[in-house]
């Protein structure tokens, strides 16, 4: 995991959104431990409050459960909040490309179009210095 500290983003807010993900994936599973403050924090090399601030908030979202003494894990329901949160965002994005074909008069059946070209990509969208074939 990397940060980017000249992003826009709240660096704990991009924590926060990167521990989500590894949860959605299965990476981290239910009752499994992240690791502790400091240990994140040099991995990161942020402040450990960054980290402290993020684990916070995956808390208050129901993602980690903190357990005096021995850390911080993923609860139970942990992974079913993240996978909502994802498809959540991924909704929101399908709404906001959905908006834009709509008002660029693109119909429904060439915004379906798109969208199943885009399911069949295995990258972002068209790098315009990418040599390969539209289909």
């Amino acid at each position: 995991m990397a940060v980017n500290p000249d992003s826009h983003i709240p660096i704990y807010e991009q924590i926060v959104e990167h521990v989500c993900g590894l949860i959605a994936a299965g990476v981290y599973r239910a009752d499994e431990a992240l690791p502790s403050v400091r240990g994140m924090a040099l991995q990161l090399r942020v402040n450990p409050n960054t980290i402290q601030r993020a684990y916070q908030e995956l808390e208050r979202g129901g993602f980690i459960r903190t357990r005096k003494g021995l850390g911080v894990f993923v609860s139970t329901q942990g992974a079913t909040s993240a996978q909502k949160k994802t498809e959540n965002a991924i909704l929101e994005r399908f709404v906001e490309g959905i908006d834009l074909g709509r008002k660029t008069k693109l119909g429904p059946a060439r915004i379906q179009t798109v969208f199943r070209r885009a399911m069949r990509s295995p990258r972002r969208p068209a790098d315009p210095n990418d040599k390969r074939t539209e289909t």
